[in-house]
């Protein structure tokens, strides 16, 4: 059984997240913290295999304990956030600084309806305590200086010739969008990719990244900062543009639709949930696979589950379609890009540090 410490600073909620677990056949509850100055000293005493972290907290907050945690002493941490705009801006710094996941409280700080989300936090925990520290470790690159001409003199990767399969020609000249699908993990993951990309990259980027509403937003906005592109969330009928990325909004299911000689976005607070995800890879996907006229470059990266497998094998028999998929070795979660890769439809496995320059070889 993997060891759980929980932290939080009200002791209603401590007791509540023991209780979830207490009759779990793969997590131990070993402790308990009220603060993050309380975790850190518990993390030396009872060396837990995975944390909740609670996000505001008295004497030292979630994200203070998390940087520092990430320097000591590395766990896997899911964070417990409200929905508030301040809780998800800082939620998003956590993850950034080295949190795997996060779940958002259902009714503010002390939630006496907890148990609404039991059965997403004790899957979110029981998957980040199978995380090797090693993925925990930010490694800060050498150069942000985005690479604007891909220039190989051998490739990186022998890539599968799926054009003999498909009778795809892929042209370097024709109109191009890029399609992102990523779950846990994915906030970093995102931020290595989109920094890289230079400002006037010729295609717009539609993103799904998993969430639940009122954290997009924060994502957008810190990875916009972050960026040479434009990144924001995406908004109903916004025409797609080059050098400007997309996130779908939490909560909503998002398409692309033809519009004239362009393309449009479409969000859908009433669309049901696809394989347990809203917004879910497979529906952008699926609508992407609809517009004949244009060329896709798609790209799955870590994640659990396999959302965005079936919306590959309609993408790629649809029309002119190249796949990337995260490498095993740089994922958090390896459940999306294995799931991916078992299509056997993926052009292309790069390890993250690389899918940058494996997107901007197929722009140009």
């Amino acid at each position: 059984m993997k060891k759980l410490l929980i932290v939080d600073d009200s002791a209603f909620m401590r007791k509540l997240i023991t209780e979830f677990f207490s009759e779990n056949a793969h997590i131990e509850v070993v402790g308990t913290a009220r603060n993050g100055r309380d975790a850190l000293e518990k993390v030396r005493i009872l060396n837990p295999d995975v944390l909740t972290m609670d996000v505001e907290m008295p004497e030292m907050t979630g994200v203070e304990a998390v940087k520092q945690l990430m320097i000591e002493n590395p766990k896997p941490v899911v964070m417990l956030s409200s929905t508030t705009t301040a809780d998800a801006a800082i939620t998003m710094e956590a993850i950034a600084n080295g949190a795997v996941d996060f779940i958002a409280k259902p009714s503010g700080t002390i939630s006496l309806d907890l148990d609404k989300i039991k059965d997403d936090l004790i899957e979110k925990v029981i998957a980040a305590s199978n995380i090797p520290i090693e993925k925990l470790r930010r490694k800060e690159r050498i150069s942000k200086i985005p690479i604007k001409k891909p220039i190989f003199e051998k490739p990186i990767i022998v890539e599968k010739r799926i054009q003999e399969k498909t009778n795809q020609v892929w042209h370097k000249n024709h109109k191009k969008i890029i399609l992102i699908g990523t779950s846990t993990g994915g906030p970093r993951a995102l931020q290595e990719v989109l920094t890289r990309l230079p400002k006037d990259i010729k295609a717009p980027i539609l993103i799904v990244q998993h969430m639940p509403p009122g954290f997009t937003k924060s994502l957008a906005k810190r990875l916009d900062q972050l960026s040479d592109i434009t990144v924001k969330e995406a908004e109903q009928g916004d025409l797609l543009q080059p050098g400007t990325a997309y996130i779908a909004p939490g909560g909503y299911q998002m398409t692309a639709r033809k519009v004239g000689m362009t393309y449009s976005i479409h969000i859908d607070e009433h669309a049901p949930v696809v394989g347990g995800h809203k917004p879910a890879v497979d529906v952008l996907f699926d609508s992407v696979a609809t517009l004949t006229d244009i060329d896709r470059i798609a790209v799955i990266m870590t994640g659990m589950g396999a959302d965005g497998s079936k919306g590959i094998k309609m993408l790629k028999r649809s029309g002119n379609t190249r796949v990337i998929s995260e490498d095993e070795r740089t994922c958090v979660v390896y459940g999306m890009p294995k799931s991916a890769e078992k299509t056997g439809l993926v052009d292309r496995v790069a390890p993250l540090d690389e899918i940058p320059q494996a997107i901007l070889n197929y722009l140009y």
